[in-house]
């Protein structure tokens, strides 16, 4: 490492390129709560989550994984189960009664019409107040599945009323 006195070292987040502290901080000096959403490889994330002084609070969490409870029977990593996963987040924040959020994307980059706005989408068409252009979003066939499978677009409307059952 370095020899001088001046010498900093970074936060170890900030090192491994997991956290930008800038953007973090400009969130929470919003004072509403964060929906985070997160995608692997394998599954998409959904979360509510508030700032403490003690750290953060995640109010829930919903993944794609929950949408085999429902009866999904297609992948779980791609834009109508985003949406969905979104959708569920969107009503149990309702339910919770949270009105308004703001969109934490972390590091992933905002490309039109990824996984993490047909999320969004799924959020705002539960009902939350999130700041977002329209622009963003995907398409209505991306989001219905169309484009994977014709069959998907009855099973997507099928969830929805799934889940406004459960709401």
């Amino acid at each position: 490492m370095a020899h001088h006195a001046r010498y900093h070292v970074k936060f170890r987040r900030r090192r491994e390129g997991k956290t930008d502290y800038r953007q973090r901080l400009r969130l929470l000096l919003s004072g509403k709560p964060r929906a985070v959403v997160r995608h692997s490889l394998k599954y998409v994330t959904v979360q509510l989550v508030n700032y403490i002084p003690e750290g953060d609070q995640v109010v829930f969490t919903h993944t794609s994984k929950n949408l085999k409870k429902l009866g999904w029977n297609f992948g779980t990593n791609n834009v109508p189960a985003a949406y969905l996963v979104g959708y569920s987040a969107g009503k149990e924040a309702k339910k919770r009664g949270i009105e308004r959020a703001v969109l934490d994307i972390g590091r992933f980059k905002p490309v039109k019409g990824c996984k993490i706005f047909a999320a969004l989408k799924g959020l705002v068409d539960a009902g939350l107040e999130i700041p977002h252009g329209e622009h963003i979003f995907p398409e209505e066939d991306r989001i219905y599945g169309k484009h994977i499978d014709p069959k998907m677009e009855k099973e997507v409307k099928r969830i929805i009323s799934e889940i406004d059952k459960k709401v």
